[in-house]
């Protein structure tokens, strides 16, 4: 998709496509990080931006429809986490109902009484996390693979990309067997990889990502995108030439996480606001933690807009890249340059796009770095 011209109302969006990806980095292509090197991605985004972004002035969007499944969402997770390890965690049930599992009668009360939906949980946490910390331990960083708990079956989710073949997927299926039902295999169509993109595009490199959630700092500005991107790229420019700085990488973190904090340039510090490529933008307001079955929406420089529903959270993913940890598994669709863009529902932001597999013709599974933790990390909030 082209890149509006620098007289758009604002240059930083909340959603910046970067190209920094790492030179012969392979991802987890059908589940591996999304990153693309510019001169070969601008054709291909020029093409596909005309038919979603239309040429007016983008205006501001007040509250979506999702806005109302968000609030459910963030009253669901934040009674989880005071819960800690008495839950298995939060999800929204077929209906759109807030839903948190507990292990007794005391915190079932406690829940009901806060709005939300109790359901006892078929299993303990304690001996999920047993499981997940087996499957650390006898698959380690095998590249292709990754594990999650979901909340609704009391089950751990073990799934596999493209690439798991052979002795490998063998190997594999003998640790999962060896766990019996608590189990549960899942395949993944494709390779896994990195994702490099976002919302609008940066550049920097010979690399194009996407810019995730302008913030603020001490009162300063800077942005968020993809750590992936950040340890490519020292230098952000709004243009492949380089003539129009946005910003330069202060610290960056991957694998392990997945997140950069990038401070603006002077004179380009965008708004509180994501692209819609519809000629909108959605105000960003708050930030919170993602739930199982909540509605979410991405945007990148790549695919434009994408939506979908969180499968999963706290995720591990082991892309050839390296494995991060503490993800957001989503339906939602991405390609590469579409790494570092925001991933949000209503007017909450809830993560930074990293990588997964699939494309948006036939479908995929991505991965996303909660935002909490690197505005945690960082000591910087979203406006």
């Amino acid at each position: 998709m082209r890149r509006r011209p620098p007289a758009r109302r604002s240059r930083l969006r909340t959603v910046v496509r970067a190209s920094a990806v790492a030179a012969g980095s392979a991802g987890l292509v059908a589940g591996s990080l999304y990153a693309v090197q510019a001169q070969d991605q601008e054709g291909s985004t020029q093409e596909r931006q005309a038919g979603l972004a239309g040429t007016q002035a983008r205006q501001r969007t007040g509250p979506s429809p999702g806005s109302q499944g968000a609030a459910a969402a963030n009253r669901a997770a934040a009674l989880a986490q005071r819960l800690g390890a008495r839950t298995t965690g939060a999800y929204l049930d077929s209906a759109g109902r807030p839903v948190v599992t507990v292990t007794n009668a005391t915190d079932a009360a406690a829940v009901r009484a806060a709005g939300v939906t109790p359901k006892m949980t078929q299993r303990s946490p304690a001996s999920l996390k047993r499981l997940t910390s087996t499957l650390q331990r006898s698959l380690g960083t095998t590249a292709g693979t990754g594990w999650a708990v979901d909340p609704a079956t009391s089950q751990v989710i073990l799934w596999t990309d493209g690439s798991v073949t052979g002795t490998r997927m063998a190997t594999v299926r003998r640790t999962a067997q060896r766990m019996g039902t608590a189990v549960r295999m899942v395949r993944i169509p494709g390779k896994l990889s990195a994702l490099a993109a976002g919302g609008d595009a940066i550049f920097g490199g010979g690399s194009r990502c996407s810019l995730g959630f302008n913030v603020k700092r001490a009162g300063q500005d800077f942005f968020l995108t993809a750590g992936h991107c950040g340890n490519a790229v020292q230098e952000w420019t709004a243009d492949q030439q380089g003539a129009q700085a946005v910003g330069t990488t202060e610290e960056s973190s991957f694998p392990g996480d997945d997140f950069a904090l990038v401070r603006s340039a002077p004179g380009a510090a965008g708004e509180g606001e994501v692209n819609l490529f519809n000629g909108q933008s959605r105000d960003i307001t708050e930030a919170g933690e993602a739930v199982v079955g909540q509605q979410v929406v991405r945007s990148g420089s790549t695919t434009g807009v994408s939506t979908g529903s969180v499968t999963a959270v706290d995720a591990t993913v082991n892309f050839p890249e390296g494995t991060v940890t503490g993800m957001i598994q989503t339906t939602v669709c991405a390609e590469p340059g579409d790494s570092g863009g925001p991933l949000f529902s209503g007017t909450t932001a809830l993560g930074l796009t990293s990588g997964g597999s699939g494309d948006c013709q036939t479908g995929g599974v991505t991965f996303f770095q909660p935002v909490t933790e690197p505005l945690e990390n960082f000591g910087a909030e979203v406006f």
